[in-house]
């Protein structure tokens, strides 16, 4: 094992190594005043998010590994595309419960995604109506850090001691202006409230809600980070994004799983020795077919539960069903 790898991918929980990773190059040092107290990720959270937990490690390639790491040291979003099922999501997963960095912050992108949603969101109309009926007057009330929640790009850069893991997921369906919108949040580790800099000068700091359930304050309405976090961004390369973007990215493209990292897959979720049960559904998931479709592994772990269940294996042999649950996707039809 190299000995520069700060996450190893060992699939065991290690949260002394992060201690190990060097100062971040100069220019990419922050410095947000006061600590945040993270709550951690479970293994029981891991499995059930596709990581591999139960004894048997996650199986990386080498470049994996190294461009994880890579992010690591460089204080870089990682941005990772390859098919659905290559383990784009559950690499923020796996690196976050090995190193201890707490429970990941998810943003799920749709097409009507704004920046402002990963920041934090304010609920000005429920303070108007909170104020009413406290008072009758319709003022608003001086708690306003109550009304106001950041997302989870926010609370990514909330100061802390550790790096945060944040998974921004499938950036690729966002409103062509999402990505450019990103680029200053991401260069410069910081973003700031309006409706909290306004009143400032009355109260400096505001105590207000975080994505995770927690709450934390914040100075003269900035928010600005210590330790950059961990940010995997996810695409599946349905559409390019801007250079400037992508300069700010480390790149990293999943091939499909291998015949090693499917079998660690089916150990993980199954118990050891079903990769050899189940060899020869195994060996039918990878070796596919010429339409150019892809498999994602969830495929060939519905076909196993159900193998593994009631019907038996011999009940849905004797059906077409298997034959549907690993039809490979047309990439015609997304």
């Amino acid at each position: 094992m190299d000995e520069w790898l700060i996450y190893q991918g060992t699939g065991e929980p290690d949260p002394d190594r992060i201690a190990l990773l060097p100062p971040a190059p100069e220019w990419r040092r922050f410095d947000g005043e006061g600590s945040y107290d993270v709550p951690p990720i479970d293994s029981t959270t891991l499995r059930r998010l596709g990581g591999l937990d139960a004894g048997t490690p996650p199986v990386h390639r080498d470049h994996t590994l190294h461009m994880v790491n890579a992010a690591l040291y460089l204080r870089r979003p990682l941005l990772v595309t390859g098919q659905p099922g290559t383990g784009k999501s559950t690499l923020a997963h796996a690196v976050a419960y090995e190193l201890g960095l707490g429970r990941v912050l998810q943003w799920s992108i749709v097409s009507r995604t704004t920046l402002k949603d990963g920041l934090y969101q304010y609920d000005a109309l429920g303070r108007l109506q909170d104020s009413q009926l406290a008072s009758g007057d319709g003022k608003p009330t001086d708690d306003i850090g109550r009304y106001i929640r950041l997302g989870p790009l926010g609370t990514a850069l909330i100061a802390a001691d550790r790096p945060r893991p944040l998974l921004i997921d499938e950036l690729d369906k966002s409103d062509i202006d999402l990505p450019n919108d990103l680029l200053h949040v991401l260069e410069d580790g910081e973003f700031t409230i309006p409706e909290l800099e306004r009143i400032a000068d009355r109260q400096p700091e505001v105590t207000v809600l975080t994505d995770d359930g927690g709450r934390v304050v914040v100075k003269e309405g900035r928010v600005r980070c210590r330790a950059f976090p961990f940010i995997v961004i996810t695409s599946n390369g349905e559409r390019d994004f801007p250079p400037a973007l992508q300069r700010r990215c480390l790149a990293l493209q999943l091939s499909p799983p291998n015949s090693e990292q499917i079998a660690a897959l089916v150990q993980a979720h199954f118990g050891r020795g079903e990769d050899a049960r189940h060899g020869e559904m195994i060996r039918r998931f990878l070796n596919g077919d010429d339409t150019g479709g892809a498999r994602p592994a969830d495929q060939l772990l519905n076909a196993i539960f159900l193998v593994n269940g009631p019907a038996g294996a011999d009940a849905l042999r004797r059906s077409d069903l298997l034959e549907m649950l690993m039809r490979p996707i047309d990439p015609r039809h997304g």
